[in-house]
């Protein structure tokens, strides 16, 4: 198993959803750099659980240690090593079904994969409590981004077919994108976030979940980062999008929805605005080639429903070899959408700070 990622920033995630703590390592970040640490904590709390009734009831307030390379209020060049402790496991609620495969996900093909070694309390390692450690990098990466102009941003696009207004992906607003994450349920239409929210309490209700669509827009991206083919920004987002639990589909632009036009419709025009080189649509989401060409960069991440559900489920015992009906039981969220929407925004940042450095290569530091 690794939990490493990365070619010029790398990260090392470790820990389990019912161990001590889980955490991350950060090799490649310059030596000098003050952290926003009150940021980070605000954008641990967007992700942290029980603040609603449309999320677990787990109590994690995902307060943060960092325990090596930060000294006097600046990095010092070594590794960041950073802890985030976990403080309300409820175990027992895994004991009595360990060895009964939940349908969605991973103890069946962890258990052929790690001979039954694998920690099954709450997902262990495949849990989505995982995606703690990416949000603290992301907060790192915005923030250096941010400082080179670069501003991301993301809202719930889709609750099952509830669906909200579209980022404009010709002209997104950086400002209208830093709102949103001062939203505790970041719609652009709120009629439809009400909507959203009524969906997701009756799924609850009746013992189900929903999925949903998170949209991302990146914007002050300066045209020429990636590379084609293996390192193409599609590839390295992608990489990342498809690492976050859940995660079932990844568009950019138009996306699919692009093979049902023409050429004379898809291809993004050139124009010329304020002496800059721009396009007039955005079909292609920012990217050409696998490169910026510095317009928004725009991109969907589909999330399926929960798979931890009260509903009755046919699996099976793995040890007596019989089939049986599963009824989670435990705290979970009945659509882990909204949870997810910094998650998204954190990866896009690591990924993208990841080939900055890349094409910028010493002269990357701020």
């Amino acid at each position: 198993m690794s939990g490493v990622w990365g070619e010029f920033l790398k990260l090392s995630i470790f820990g389990e959803s019912h161990g001590k703590c889980i955490g991350i390592v950060i090799n490649g970040l310059p030596a000098g750099l003050e952290l926003d640490l009150h940021h980070i904590q605000k954008e641990l709390g967007r992700r942290a659980p029980g603040k609603s009734q449309l999320a677990t009831a787990r109590q994690e307030d995902d307060a943060f240690e960092i325990v090596s390379g930060y000294l006097n209020n600046r990095t010092t060049g070594a590794p960041l090593s950073v802890l985030i402790w976990n403080k309300d496991q409820h175990s027992r609620d895994y004991e009595e079904i360990k060895d009964i495969m939940r349908p969605g996900h991973a103890d069946f093909t962890a258990r052929n994969k790690f001979a039954g070694f694998n920690d099954y309390r709450g997902g262990g390692h495949f849990s989505g409590r995982l995606t703690a450690p990416l949000v603290l990098a992301g907060a790192i990466g915005k923030q250096i981004l941010s400082q080179k102009g670069i501003v991301i941003g993301s809202h719930i696009l889709r609750i099952g077919n509830i669906e909200d207004t579209r980022f404009n992906p010709v002209n997104a607003d950086p400002e209208k994108l830093l709102a949103m994450s001062d939203k505790p349920f970041p719609v652009i239409s709120e009629g439809q976030g009400q909507l959203m929210q009524e969906h997701i309490l009756q799924a609850k209700m009746e013992q189900d979940s929903v999925g949903g669509i998170v949209e991302a827009a990146i914007v002050g991206l300066p045209a020429g980062i990636g590379s084609p083919f293996f390192d193409s920004v599609e590839s390295k987002l992608a990489h990342l999008l498809f690492s976050i639990p859940a995660v079932k589909g990844v568009e950019f632009g138009t996306g699919f929805a692009v093979s049902g036009m023409r050429g004379s419709e898809a291809n993004d025009e050139f124009t010329l605005g304020n002496g800059e080189v721009r396009t007039m649509t955005n079909h292609c989401g920012g990217i050409q080639g696998g490169i910026t060409n510095g317009m928004p960069l725009i991109f969907r991440t589909a999330f399926k429903p929960t798979p931890s559900i009260a509903r009755g489920q046919r699996t099976v015992d793995i040890v007596r070899m019989e089939e049986v009906e599963i009824h989670i039981q435990g705290r979970h969220d009945p659509c882990i959408v909204p949870r997810a929407v910094p998650v998204v925004e954190a990866v896009a940042a690591i990924a993208l700070l990841d080939m900055i450095i890349e094409k910028d290569g010493s002269s990357w530091k701020i």
